[in-house]
């Protein structure tokens, strides 16, 4: 039945609606949530493995072009994070606009082409300027995909597995990542980690004998001494997306449209035949009592002038309800996850690793993670979603903290020249860091509540859009982190970085505890509700 369509015209009163449920067939095959959750999931492992591989992709970029790298410096290096970043907010806002007008399924097919388009630009990139629109563009599709995904996901689950659906999407955020970082590991291992290969001898080194970066890096001249390497090795890395990519387009091809955006179109026989598709027919489920909840809601909203951005941010109740989703973008990104995730390899070269091991041991950070998100499944089915964010921030800040004073009162009197001194350095000390930061993330995987909260928090009418500025504002974060941690790092050292986001932390535990509002047990429609009482 076309989307253009609507049977039913007015809005059916709660008999008219028990009968078109009865008898309503479901608009294709049945197709099992967790088949559905899967499927969708695929532009969040999408996400996860675009935002993870530069991690292991950088130390490459940062060889000479003769040596088949980028010759990125430290301004170059923030670029190539932060353009992605700001592709994922504008992604993020317009893709809300367009899920809200066009549907969530029509969306995500439109991503999964999108992810293809920027991944191939970025391997046949033949310099950084070319490089830097296709990290715009791919942005565009992670943001599209972290607006989209969850919304899918929310309005698609019956309120019984509402939190662990979603929660689903954030586990495959952190497995697109953890993927990443094991094709980092395999492609890296294989070619010998990041080497060249000299024109003439240097710096003690012989002319032809292959010679890791981390040997030569800091030779001067050294562009120009470079006849080859191995820098190549990035592009390798980040083709490997478009397979995720192709299955994303194929699969979403086969599952419904969510009911709820049909609804708020007003064609309830396509909500029918679509909410019936994914609804176990053995009594769990009340496919009419759902329907007649999107009624009402739409019947409410109809009653008033059709909500835009601007007027739900002129009307009180609504403009704290987008400010706190705002909030719960900016507080998650100042976690400092992202340079965990973009930079992970570098800090363990900062701790004293060499960049061939660092890249490796990215792998153990990304399983941590992974297991973490794991275990939010369960956090999130038992425990309410303010109590998640509580333990999540309270876990953070230690870390931070603790990472602070290992570089403050460990790491860097062991510093020359802002290099670690192998010969003085105590062997514990870099492991030390990686425990930490392995716990860091395994925290904030666990404790991830706000991609739930703001797929949950926004009324029906806005939902897309006000999700679209809310995950905006999340990636503007990651933007000014990402491109400002190398900074940071060079400027003030780890050890005032990392005290910097762990005080920053403290005041987001204060928010989860003072403003966040509860949402675990309401269906959306009672969120809605509830949220207005409160707020107005």
């Amino acid at each position: 039945m076309s989307v253009t369509e609507n049977s039913v015209g007015a809005d059916p009163t709660p008999e008219e609606v028990k009968e078109l449920v009865a008898r309503t067939k479901p608009s294709g095959k049945k197709r099992p949530l967790a088949l559905l959750a899967l499927v969708a999931c695929f532009g969040s492992l999408l996400f996860g493995y675009d935002t993870g591989v530069i991690a292991g992709a950088l130390p490459y970029m940062y060889l000479p072009h003769d040596g088949g790298g980028l010759h990125l410096n430290s301004v170059e290096e923030g670029m190539v994070g932060g353009l992605l970043a700001i592709g994922a907010a504008f992604g993020a806002i317009i893709g809300g606009r367009l899920s809200d007008r066009y549907g969530r399924r029509h969306n995500i097919l439109m991503l999964a082409i999108i992810f293809i388009v920027g991944t191939v630009g970025c391997v046949v990139s033949p310099n950084v300027w070319v490089l830097y629109p296709f990290r715009f563009i791919l942005g565009w599709a992670v943001g599209g995909a972290s607006s989209t995904v969850p919304i899918y996901l929310s309005e698609t689950a019956p309120k019984r597995i509402r939190g662990p659906l979603i929660a689903m999407d954030q586990f495959m955020i952190v497995t697109g990542q953890l993927l990443a970082y094991c094709m980092n590991a395999w492609l890296s291992a294989a070619n010998g980690g990041p080497h060249v290969i000299l024109k003439r001898a240097a710096g003690g080194h012989p002319a032809g004998e292959k010679i890791a970066w981390d040997d030569v890096a800091n030779l001067a001249n050294i562009g120009n001494l470079v006849a080859s390497g191995n820098g190549d090795t990035w592009r390798y890395m980040l083709v490997l997306a478009t397979i995720p990519a192709i299955a994303l387009w194929i699969g979403m091809r086969m599952m419904p449209e969510s009911s709820r955006w049909y609804a708020a179109n007003g064609h309830y026989l396509e909500a029918i035949g679509a909410l019936k598709r994914v609804r176990d027919d053995g009594g769990k489920d009340d496919v009419a009592q759902e329907i007649e909840e999107m009624v009402e809601v739409r019947r409410l909203e109809a009653s008033q002038e059709k909500w835009t951005l601007t007027q739900a941010w002129n009307t009180k109740w609504t403009r704290k309800i987008i400010v706190i989703g705002c909030f719960l973008g900016f507080f998650d990104q100042l976690t400092g996850i992202n340079t965990a995730m973009y930079y992970l390899p570098k800090i363990l070269h900062a701790a004293g690793f060499s960049s061939a091991n660092a890249i490796m041991l990215n792998v153990v950070t990304g399983i941590a993670s992974c297991i973490g998100s794991a275990i939010g499944f369960l956090l999130v089915g038992k425990f309410m979603r303010r109590h998640v964010g509580i333990y999540q921030e309270t876990g953070v800040s230690l870390a931070l903290f603790a990472l602070a004073a290992v570089f403050g009162f460990g790491i860097n009197k062991h510093m020359v020249n802002g290099e670690i001194n192998a010969a003085t350095i105590p062997t514990v000390l870099p492991w030390l860091v990686l425990v930490i930061v392995s716990i860091f993330v395994f925290i904030k995987q666990s404790g991830t509540v706000n991609w739930i909260l703001v797929s949950e928090i926004f009324p029906a009418r806005i939902r897309g859009v006000a999700q679209g500025l809310a995950v905006g504002a999340l990636w503007i974060m990651n933007a000014v982190v990402t491109f400002a941690f190398p900074v940071m790092i060079a400027n003030l050292g780890a050890a005032w970085t990392y005290l910097v986001f762990g005080c920053i932390n403290v005041c987001a535990l204060i928010f989860y505890i003072k403003v966040v509002p509860e949402t675990k047990v309401y269906s959306l429609e009672q969120i809605e509700e509830n949220l207005e009482k409160r707020f107005s």
